[in-house]
C-alpha cells in the first residue's frame, strides 16, 4: 500500500472544526496567533514599547506591499503575508528598539520578498532575511521578545501552544520536528564532549529563539517544501547549518542563518 506524502495545507485546524466556526486561511491563522502571543507578551512586559513597535512594522509591511502591488496592477492591495512578516520583526527585535529601524527592517523584508523570487515564490524567509541584514546596517539587537525572553519560564506555555495550533494548521510537524530533534540532539552531543558552549544554547533566550523560530519562522509556507520526505530534510538542514554557525560565531543570528541556508537548498531543488 502506498502512502501519499503530499501535504494539503489546506488542514481544518481544531478550532474552526466546531459549527459555526469561519474557515481561515493558513496565513490569518497564523497571523491571528501571533497577535495574541504579541499581546501577551506584550502586555505583561517591563517595556511597552514592543507593542508599539508591532504597529509600525505592521503599518510599513501593509503600506509598502501595497504600493508594490498597486505598481503590479493587482487587486489585491493588502498582504497578510507581509504583516505577519512586519509582527515577526518586531517580536524578534529588541522591544527598545527604535521605530525608524524597526520601520526599516521591516521595508528590507518586503523587498527581499519581490526580489528574490523563484516560480513566482519568495526564496527566503522575509523577516529572517530582513533581520540578518539588519545586523549589518543597524548594528540592531535581538531580544525575540515575542517568544517570552523577558518573562518567567511557565510563559513558554503560551509559546508552545500557539506554535502546536499553527504548525498543526499548515501541516509541518515533520518540519519542526526535524529541526528542533537535530537541534537539540546536536547542541546534547556538543555537551557531552564540551564542544563549544552548548550550555548556553540551552538557555533563555537562545532556547525561547529556537521555539520561536520553528513554529512561525520555519513553518513559512512559500519558502518551505510541502512533501514530508523534504518537510524532514529541510528541518534537518536548518539545525545543522545553525548548529554550525553558532560553533563559528555564537551571538543569535545563527537561526536566521541556518534557515536561510535551508530555503537556498528548497530553492535550488524547486529547479530540479
Amino acid at each position: 500500500m502506498s502512502i501519499n506524502t503530499n501535504v494539503s495545507n489546506n488542514k481544518v485546524s481544531p478550532i474552526e472544526a466546531f459549527p459555526g466556526r469561519v474557515s481561515l486561511t493558513p496565513k490569518i491563522y497564523v497571523l491571528i496567533v501571533l497577535l495574541i502571543i504579541t499581546a501577551i507578551a506584550g502586555t505583561n512586559s517591563v517595556d511597552p514599547r514592543g507593542i508599539l513597535n508591532t504597529g509600525v512594522a505592521m503599518i510599513a509591511a501593509i503600506l509598502l506591499d501595497g504600493i508594490i502591488f498597486t505598481l503590479q496592477s493587482r487587486k489585491k492591495l493588502f498582504s497578510d503575508g507581509g504583516v505577519i512578516t512586519g509582527l515577526i520583526i518586531a517580536l524578534v527585535l529588541g522591544s527598545s528598539t527604535p521605530w525608524y529601524i524597526i520601520a526599516g527592517t521591516t521595508v528590507i523584508a518586503i523587498i527581499s520578498k519581490h526580489l528574490f523570487r523563484i516560480n513566482k515564490k519568495p526564496i527566503f524567509n522575509p523577516a529572517a532575511l530582513g533581520l540578518l541584514i539588519a545586523i549589518f546596517l543597524f548594528s540592531s539587537g535581538q531580544s525575540w521578545w515575542g517568544s517570552f525572553t523577558g518573562l518567567p519560564v511557565w510563559s513558554v506555555a503560551f509559546l508552545l501552544i500557539g506554535g502546536f495550533l499553527v504548525t498543526e494548521r499548515v501541516n509541518k510537524f515533520p518540519q519542526v520536528l526535524a529541526f528542533l530533534g537535530g537541534y537539540f540532539l546536536l547542541l546534547l552531543i556538543m555537551g557531552y564532549y564540551g564542544v563549544g558552549q552548548a550550555g548556553d544554547a540551552l538557555r533563555t533566550p537562545f532556547i525561547n529563539s529556537a521555539l520561536f523560530l520553528a513554529f512561525f519562522m520555519v513553518t513559512d509556507l512559500p519558502t518551505s517544501p510541502g512533501k514530508y520526505k523534504d518537510q524532514i530534510w529541510f528541518g534537518i538542514i536548518t539545525a545543522v547549518a545553525s548548529i554550525i554557525i553558532y560553533l563559528l560565531f555564537g551571538g543569535l543570528s545563527y537561526l536566521l542563518i541556518g534557515l536561510l541556508v535551508a530555503n537556498a537548498w528548497n530553492a535550488l531543488k524547486s529547479l530540479t
